[in-house]
């Protein structure tokens, strides 16, 4: 059957006629989607590229570095996972990281938690970029909620000592949240994992040892 005779009024209600235009339909569609794919791609990258900049800004104080802290980073590679670090320089000495470590949360749902540490070892800032606990419980570590993840500000793991990484009820120095106390013991694991992770990996994310193993730029 000639195509164009497909659209006469007479073949409208035949199976070709039906075909054809699903068809029509189905590249139109995909055509319509792959333009605007193209034209908001460009600006969907540029507010991930702000959101992320902005995240780092919490963590990781602008002042203490004059490089590009979000295109300078490291992989690391810490026995099955890899981890992504962000390098703060200053006159080309990385004077501070960032990354991201993750915690089982209430219903051992994910918590992913972001962390800056100075170049001794120290907490320059740790927030709560994602979780699913209970809201009005352990929506505490939020910081719009309550300021309890400021505590870690400062702490390192010689402050406290190893064994009171912990929340209060655990014999440990950190606050734990009425009725939930799930939720604020495992950021303070999750967090203390991080500073071990910085300990095991210092050359390398500090980029002191030239090529190391396990780090990949």
């Amino acid at each position: 059957m000639n195509l164009l005779a497909i659209f006469k009024p007479e073949h409208r209600q035949t199976l070709h006629y039906q075909v054809v235009l699903l068809g029509g339909v189905a590249l139109l569609t995909s055509a319509v989607m792959g333009i605007a794919d193209r034209l908001t791609r460009t600006d969907i990258a540029n507010r991930q590229l702000e959101d992320l900049q902005a995240t780092l800004q919490q963590v990781v104080p602008t002042g203490s570095y004059d490089n590009d802290l979000v295109r300078d980073t490291v992989t690391i590679q810490d026995g099955e996972r890899r981890v992504l670090v962000y390098r703060a320089r200053k006159a080309g000495q990385v004077q501070a990281v960032s990354y991201q470590v993750n915690a089982p949360g209430y219903g051992n749902t994910a918590m992913v938690v972001i962390i800056g540490v100075d170049r001794n070892g120290t907490l320059l800032g740790t927030r709560v970029i994602s979780h699913n606990e209970t809201p009005g419980l352990g929506d505490k570590i939020e910081l719009s909620k309550s300021d309890w993840i400021l505590g870690f500000t400062g702490r390192s793991l010689t402050n406290p000592p190893p064994e009171k990484w912990g929340v209060k009820k655990d014999g440990g120095v950190f606050d734990q949240f009425t009725g939930a106390t799930i939720t604020p013991r495992a950021v303070v694991k999750a967090v203390k994992g991080g500073l071990e992770f910085f300990t095991a990996h210092r050359a390398a994310l500090l980029d002191e040892a030239g090529t190391v193993a396990g780090a990949k730029e």
